[in-house]
C-alpha cells in the first residue's frame, strides 16, 4: 500500500510540474518581441542605422498639457515597427518648441501655437522666422482660462494684481502677454509652474492663474474648490482680439469642478499647429516627414474616434492657415487625395442651401474668397459653435 501510495505521489508532482511549466510558458511575464530580442541580441552599427532611420522625433508639450496627449495618440496609431515610429518627447512649452525644431538635433516635428512666431517677430527676438517653417495641419483650438476668485468679475479687474502665466518659454505667457496688452492692461506677471500656482492661488498667493491648452486640460480639470471660492473670468471677444484668435465657450460640461450646470463662460482660443523646419525636398529629413505624413493622413479617421483626445474631432486637413506655408508634401497629398474637392463639394451644398449669402458672390474672386473662409469654419465650428454659417465675403 505505502508503495503504491509513493507512486502515486511520485505521478502528481511529475503532473503538476508539466502543468507549472506549460503555465510559464504562454504566461511568460517578461514578454519580449522577436525583434527586439534580436536587437539585444544581434545589435550593431547598422541596427542603430536602421533604428533612427525611419524614426520620427515629436517634441510634445509640458506634463498635463494636451500637447502631451496629442504626442501620446500620434505614436500608438502610426508606430508600425521598423517601417515608422513616431517619438514623442516633452516638451516645455511653445516658444521653447520653436526653437528645439530649429535648432535641436533630431526634432523632426513640434506643436506650436499659431500666435507664437507672430509674438517673437513683433518683440523684435526672430526676424522672418516663418520662412523657416512649414505646417503639416492645424490641429485645433486652445482654450484660454483665467481662474480667479469670484470677486473678479472681468480681466479689467486684474489689473495691477498677480497673475500667473506658467513657466518662461511656454506659449501660456505668450498668449496671455499679447491679450492683455492689446486690451491695455497690465497685470503683475508671474511664472510659476501651474501645479505649483493653483496651489498658491488657493492659499491666497495669487489673484489669478492662467492657462491655455485645449479642453479637457488634465490641470484645469484636476483644480478643486472645496468651499466655491473660484470661478472663470470672462474673457470678451473684443475686437483687438479677432485678428488672431476666435470666439470660444467653456460649460460645465467641459469643467463641471467650475461652472455650474446651465451656465457657460465666454471664452478665446488660439489654433495649435503642427509644425517643421522647412526640410529642402532632397534632404533625408523631408523624407521621414514625407513617411510621417502618408501614414498620420492615411490613419487620420482613427483618431477622432475614442479612445482618443476629443480635440482630435475639430481637426480639419485641409484648412488652412493664415501666412504659414504648408510642407509641400502634406499640400501633394491633399492634393492627390481630393480632400479639397470633397470640401467644395460640401461648400457647393452650402450655397445651394444659402441663397441669401451665395446672391453675395459676383465673381471669381469672391466664390474664392468665400470657399476659404468656409474651410476655415469648418475646421473651427466646433470651437464656436454659436456660428451658425460662415460670414459673407468682405466687400
Amino acid at each position: 500500500m505505502r508503495r503504491l501510495f509513493a507512486m502515486a505521489l511520485v505521478a502528481i508532482m511529475m503532473v503538476c510540474g508539466q502543468t507549472a511549466r506549460a503555465e510559464e510558458a504562454e504566461l511568460d511575464p517578461a514578454k519580449v518581441s522577436e525583434s527586439l530580442k534580436a536587437i539585444f541580441q544581434f545589435g550593431s552599427a547598422a541596427t542603430k542605422q536602421a533604428l533612427n532611420q525611419n524614426t520620427v522625433t515629436l517634441i510634445s508639450g509640458t506634463i498635463g498639457g494636451t500637447y502631451v496627449q496629442i504626442g501620446a495618440d500620434l505614436a500608438s496609431v502610426l508606430d508600425d515597427g521598423n517601417k515608422l515610429r513616431v517619438l514623442p518627447i516633452v516638451g516645455r512649452g511653445s516658444v521653447q518648441s520653436v526653437a528645439d525644431i530649429l535648432f535641436l538635433q533630431g526634432v523632426d516635428l513640434g506643436i506650436v501655437r499659431a500666435d507664437t512666431l507672430d509674438y517673437l517677430e513683433r518683440k523684435g527676438f526672430a526676424k522672418d522666422i516663418k520662412k523657416q517653417f512649414t505646417y503639416v495641419t492645424k490641429l485645433y483650438n486652445e482654450e484660454m482660462y483665467v481662474i480667479a476668485s469670484k470677486s473678479v468679475r472681468s480681466l479689467a479687474d486684474l489689473n495691477g494684481k498677480r497673475v500667473s502665466v506658467d513657466l518662461p518659454n511656454g506659449g501660456t505667457f505668450v498668449t496671455a502677454s499679447i491679450v492683455f496688452e492689446r486690451l491695455g492692461l497690465k497685470p503683475n506677471l508671474v511664472y510659476i509652474e501651474q501645479r505649483i500656482s493653483m496651489e498658491m492661488l488657493k492659499k491666497g498667493e495669487l489673484d489669478a492663474v492662467i492657462a491655455v491648452g485645449g479642453k479637457p486640460y488634465k490641470s484645469v480639470s484636476a483644480f478643486k474648490d472645496d468651499k466655491d471660492r473660484f470661478h472663470f473670468v470672462p474673457v470678451d471677444y473684443a475686437k483687438p482680439l479677432q485678428g488672431d484668435y476666435l470666439p470660444a465657450v467653456l460649460t460645465a460640461k467641459d469643467y463641471p469642478n467650475l461652472i455650474t450646470e446651465g451656465e457657460r463662460v465666454d471664452t478665446i482660443a488660439v489654433p495649435a499647429v503642427l509644425a517643421a523646419y522647412n526640410w529642402a525636398p532632397n534632404t533625408d529629413r523631408y523624407r521621414k516627414l514625407s513617411l510621417f505624413v502618408d501614414a498620420f493622413f492615411t490613419k487620420f479617421p482613427t483618431f477622432q474616434n475614442p479612445p482618443f483626445h476629443p480635440k482630435w474631432k475639430e481637426v480639419s486637413l485641409s484648412a488652412p492657415l493664415q501666412d504659414w506655408h504648408r510642407l509641400p508634401i502634406a499640400d501633394q497629398w491633399l492634393k492627390s487625395h481630393n480632400i479639397e474637392a470633397v470640401t467644395r463639394a460640401r461648400f457647393d451644398t452650402f450655397l445651394q442651401q444659402s441663397p441669401a449669402t451665395a446672391a453675395t458672390v459676383k465673381n471669381e474672386t469672391d466664390r474664392e474668397a468665400l470657399f476659404k473662409q468656409f474651410q476655415a469654419w469648418e475646421a473651427d465650428k466646433n470651437a464656436r459653435a454659436q456660428v451658425v454659417r460662415p460670414p459673407a465675403p468682405a466687400k
